[in-house]
């Protein structure tokens, strides 16, 4: 099945990052993840009535 559908491999090529508890804690990670999407730090690329046509 995997020749035939995934070019010899099953499963495609990735890696593993380190993350946790190597420069930080939990908190730290809760922080991060709490900041994700913030509008300081992204442009506004759309209005919300654009999407309206496709309701």
């Amino acid at each position: 099945v995997k020749k035939l559908l995934w070019g010899g491999e099953f499963w495609s090529d990735g890696f593993f990052a380190n993350t946790v508890s190597k420069h930080g804690d939990e908190s730290v990670i809760r922080n991060y993840v709490k900041n994700q999407g913030s509008d300081a730090k992204y442009i506004k690329l759309h209005d919300s009535n654009q999407l309206m046509i496709f309701e």
